[in-house]
């Protein structure tokens, strides 16, 4: 798609939706130790945040306003009547999780290579009422980290988006890490990608305690 055109409907979407979005997230946005600041984020990153509901995406486009974050998606979504044409439009990457085809992930590089932001959501689908959260994250995003050895930002929302009036929707944005932090090089290429996927979920299971501590 061509990047002027998500540009644009992305600096339209977050002038237009700014006063919605503060009247109806409301948001409170906490910093663990050593994290950037989500107004001076710069150079190729990859962000990565659990996954609550549907409207994680909203808070996320909203969260970096000064980046535009091409966020994967699946397919399925990118297919509505209402909300596709928007998801298209701000830069979505399609993720086809039925065919198996894995083209999002030269597209994602390919953004990153060219010094963009890449947003995902590695749990890659949305938890059962009786599932533990977050999920086991899928291996694709711990690939995509060691094939470009990128920053990647940390994110966790405690999903408070509406449902309860006596609890405030939190953000945590975490340190910044890359892959190769949390690589071991004695292990097998498969292996270590398990191995990063397990930390990655880590950092973001570390930030839900950040969250429930400034709950309390």
């Amino acid at each position: 798609m061509n990047k002027a055109w998500i540009a644009f409907v992305n600096g339209f979407v977050k002038v237009t939706g700014i006063i919605p979005e503060l009247i109806l997230f409301h948001e409170k946005v906490i910093y663990q130790e050593g994290a950037i600041s989500r107004f001076k984020v710069k150079g190729p990153l990859m962000i990565i945040c659990n996954h609550t509901s549907l409207i994680d995406f909203a808070l996320m486009l909203f969260l970096f306003p000064f980046r535009i974050v091409r966020w994967q998606a699946a397919e399925v979504m990118m297919n509505k009547k209402v909300v596709g044409p928007l998801i298209r439009g701000l830069g979505c990457i399609a993720v086809d999780r039925v065919a198996k085809d894995f083209t999002f992930l030269r597209e994602s590089a390919d953004i990153l290579e060219e010094g963009g932001i890449v947003g995902i959501f590695p749990e890659a689908r949305l938890p059962l009422p009786d599932e533990e959260r977050p999920l086991e994250f899928k291996p694709s995003a711990a690939y995509l980290a060691l094939m470009t050895d990128v920053t990647i930002v940390p994110v966790y929302t405690n999903g408070m988006y509406f449902k309860n009036p006596g609890k405030r929707c939190r953000a945590v944005i975490g340190k910044p890490f890359t892959a190769k932090d949390l690589s071991d090089p004695a292990l097998s290429e498969k292996d270590n990608i398990d191995h990063v996927s397990r930390g990655m979920r880590k950092k973001i299971i570390e930030l839900s305690r950040i969250e429930k501590e400034a709950g309390r």
